[in-house]
């Protein structure tokens, strides 16, 4: 049989026959349309050749005749195959199912590792890890991928300058760089306290130093609040002020925001695809037509398949498809500028040092006009304006 793939899948029979007449035999073989390939001799009367499975019971019947001996030497391809499986099939399914097993096993997150992180913070970490969905014993392509985790770790824990999230094997693998919060440094030596801007004094709170303005005083910015030189001028000495000048102060910011906006929205309609990804090739598993969306948005999630702790040139990826939608949206006048107005304070808050507090606001200008509301708006603070000035001792008017 010349195609030896279409041999290996119907099977083949190697024989062997003994005595006289063989080539007779294989001539009322070949009239019965039985093919014979690999033909050989061995010996005076004796011949070896091949025939397929699907020929044998023709060649039985052929054989009958056949007065010397006939042996069936050997049986080869997919039907043979099959039989020995099929009597080794306890043995094979008991290790399609160990490996079966250890796949499973090899893509279960076994450890958590924390390194860089204080014992609180580890503690807040491996909490808002369980809430996440991050445990120990739970397979790895139900969890979000490490990018996931690490934004919404993040977002979650404050004191976290930057975390590390990496999926080894069966292990989650986290380095955690903390914030370093600044320590306040004493004062080493005198100082005055001075106005940091232009303020109205409101509140007052001297530990150290004797304060020279009074409340609702107004103020310029560089002017003394809090002297370190206290006694008269036979008996003095310099000292670190120490206090808190609480200080009405302002400032104004300017915001533009469109009156009609177009952004994009989710229907609610959505199709789940998956994948096994073969290096830059993936191939389909589930999910085999394209949505008929006009417009959508996608979520893909790859998870990298491990086996024995080794991550393999396999991957499996989900992909969401969300249907969406151009929604618009028109202020009115009034509610225009109610949104530019949050807007401006959400602008001024990150302006402002962290213990600030506004406590007043007024619009000093308003104007509407192609399609869009502009504010100019003035805001009342109140916050600490006192900081430190190192005195110069041997200039004793400057601090009098």
């Amino acid at each position: 049989m010349k195609n030896q793939w279409l041999a290996f899948v119907y099977g083949t029979v190697h024989v062997k026959i003994k005595g006289l007449g063989t080539e007779r035999f294989l001539n009322r073989l070949s009239r019965a349309q039985v093919p014979v390939w690999g033909v050989k001799r061995q010996g005076d009367h004796a011949l070896t050749f091949t025939i397929s499975l699907n020929n044998l019971q023709d060649f039985r019947r052929c054989a009958r005749s056949f007065e010397g001996r006939i042996s069936l030497t050997k049986g080869e391809g997919f039907p043979f195959l099959m039989k020995r499986g099929w009597r080794s099939s306890g043995f094979l399914a008991g290790a399609l199912l160990f490996f079966a097993l250890l796949f499973v096993l090899s893509n279960i997150v076994w450890r958590i590792d924390i390194h860089g992180a204080s014992p609180e913070k580890e503690y807040e970490i491996r909490k808002n890890l369980s809430e996440i969905g991050i445990q120990k014993g739970k397979i790895k392509f139900s969890m979000e991928d490490p990018e996931t985790v690490q934004k919404q770790l993040l977002d979650r824990i404050e004191g976290i300058t930057w975390i590390g999230v990496k999926l080894s094997g069966s292990t989650y693998r986290f380095e955690v760089v903390e914030k370093n919060m600044p320590k306040v440094k004493k004062a080493t030596g005198p100082q005055h306290l001075v106005a940091s801007k232009d303020a109205v004094i409101v509140k007052m709170f001297v530990e150290k130093g004797q304060a020279v303005v009074k409340k609702e005083q107004f103020v310029r910015k560089g002017q003394l609040l809090v002297t370190g030189y206290i006694g008269n001028e036979k008996e003095y000495q310099f000292i670190a002020s120490k206090g808190k000048v609480l200080g009405e102060t302002w400032y104004k910011t300017a915001v533009e925001l469109p009156v009609k906006t177009s952004f994009h929205v989710l229907s609610g309609d959505s199709v789940k695809k998956h994948y096994l990804g073969f290096g830059q090739y993936k191939v389909p598993i589930w999910g085999f037509t394209d949505p008929a969306f006009k417009q959508y948005s996608m979520d893909e999630r790859i998870h990298s398949v491990s086996f024995l702790g080794f991550d393999m040139p396999i991957s499996y990826e989900e992909v969401s498809v969300y249907e969406s939608e151009i929604a618009t949206r028109t202020y009115s006048r009034k509610e225009a500028e109610s949104a530019a107005l949050e807007s401006a304070r959400n602008d001024i808050k990150t302006k402002l040092p962290e213990k600030a507090v506004i406590i007043g606001e007024k619009v000093l200008q308003r104007h509407m006009g192609n399609d869009k509301v502009k504010l100019i708006v003035h805001f009342q603070v109140l916050e600490n304006i006192a900081v430190g000035q190192p005195i110069i001792q041997g200039d004793v008017k400057d601090v009098r």
